[in-house]
């Protein structure tokens, strides 16, 4: 599913180094209703998800947290 995203300033976190093409870019959505679009950034035109306001916030609450800083195999 291909969506367009016009308006979204789109940010990649300035701890990817870029070198292996596997980031994510996020950005918040133009009509201000304080929603976020993700998307993989070598991929622009494929599939984007789009959270609320309040899931952006208990996600990136949780990273600060360490959450999400689990290990893989």
């Amino acid at each position: 599913m291909s969506e367009s995203m016009p308006g979204v300033a789109w940010h990649i976190s300035s701890k990817s180094d870029g070198s292996h093409g596997m980031c994510v870019e996020a950005g918040p959505l133009s009509d201000g209703s304080g929603r976020v679009a993700v998307r993989h950034s070598q991929r622009p035109d494929d599939a984007v998800i789009v959270y609320t306001r309040g899931e952006w916030e208990a996600f990136v609450g949780g990273v600060k947290e360490g959450e999400f800083d689990f290990t893989t195999a």
